[in-house]
């Protein structure tokens, strides 16, 4: 077996690389600060430092947007310069395994096989795989039995919820919609209540301390922002009843949506979700009590995991080294387009 095996997830705000030879995750932000438009100035942690403080000559982008590729040259030479200085491996004759959001064409699946197939790291192999699919192995579940599991992955940009049965996806929806839009709902509601502009990273922040999914959380964190009125930055107190209120109706956004996927559940499916529970991962599923909002919605019991940014990378690299899961993966080497 070739011990020589990468798990990628490009997610829209994290970029994670799994080493099967170290046994290590790389996990960083999924940035690149540019300048002379092309030329990479800095990338990773780094570039997403600069994110909101750059000068005009510097300019910050996500190079992965929605779950999909938005600029396919910069991020595969951002990818080179990343695996050959953190990971320092042999990537001649690796194999390279990579997970796509379900709801995207063809075209777009080829951009991610095309990212690491084409370029010089001259890989073995490249395969493709659904993100739920890798996800829920990642969780450590056997999705090759007839048994329904349901998984809701909470990122950035988007929000997947699958039922998966058989080794394959019975129901899935690719909402457009994740931490990113919690995020600007949380600086439209302080600008609106408090006359304070802030910044996205301090929205970010504001939602992982004080962030919760069902209302009394008393802890309370001070912020500086822009004042409309006066113009000067201030410090303000913003307690977490305040964050609940801005981000309430973006939760009851994915509560309705978990609902409607039950709906259409077959009920033989719905049953052995039902007793096993439903699955949330995703960096947006660190929300404070989230799991209990989910559970008093639907009243199925919800099943968190440690790490549950790294669910997907963990379970591509088992799919890749197990031949119980090889058949999960596929490659669009000889796939004609249409």
């Amino acid at each position: 077996m070739n011990s020589n095996v990468y798990g990628i997830d490009l997610g829209t705000c994290n970029m994670k690389i799994y080493c099967k030879a170290t046994n290590k995750i790389l996990n960083e932000k999924n940035t690149i600060a540019l300048v002379n438009k092309n030329q990479i100035y800095a990338y990773g942690d780094a570039a997403y430092a600069m994110y909101e403080k750059a000068p005009e000559s510097i300019n910050v982008i996500f190079p992965v947007c929605s779950g999909v590729i938005a600029d396919f040259d910069i991020l595969q030479n951002m990818l080179q310069a990343f695996l050959e200085k953190h990971i320092k491996g042999k990537f001649r004759g690796a194999e390279f395994i990579v997970a796509v959001p379900t709801d995207i064409t063809d075209v777009e699946k080829r951009a991610f096989f095309d990212m690491f197939y084409k370029s010089k790291l001259k890989p073995k192999t490249v395969l493709l795989c659904e993100k739920p699919i890798a996800d829920a192995v990642g969780l450590g579940l056997d999705v090759n039995e007839p048994t329904g599991i349901m998984v809701v992955d909470l990122g950035a940009d988007t929000t997947e919820i699958s039922v998966i049965s058989l080794g394959g996806l019975v129901l899935s929806e690719l909402l457009h919609f994740g931490g990113n839009k919690i995020d600007e709902s949380i600086i439209t509601y302080v600008k609106r209540k408090y006359n304070l502009v802030i910044g996205q990273k301090t929205a970010q922040s504001l939602k992982e301390t004080l962030g919760s999914g069902i209302p009394g959380n008393k802890e309370t964190m001070v912020i500086v922002g822009r004042d409309i009125v006066s113009g000067l930055p201030i410090e303000m107190e913003i307690t977490g009843e305040v964050i609940y209120e801005a981000i309430k109706d973006n939760l009851n956004t994915i509560c309705n949506a978990i609902k409607m996927i039950l709906e259409k559940t077959p009920p033989e499916l719905a049953k052995d979700i039902i007793r096993s529970g439903i699955y949330i991962t995703g960096g947006g599923s660190q929300i404070h009590d989230l799991d209990s909002l989910f559970k008093e919605i639907t009243g199925i019991k919800i099943n968190t995991c440690e790490e549950p940014e790294e669910c997907v990378v963990r379970g591509l690299v088992k799919i890749v080294s197990d031949n119980k899961f090889k058949h999960l993966a596929f490659s669009m080497k000889n796939k004609i387009l249409k």
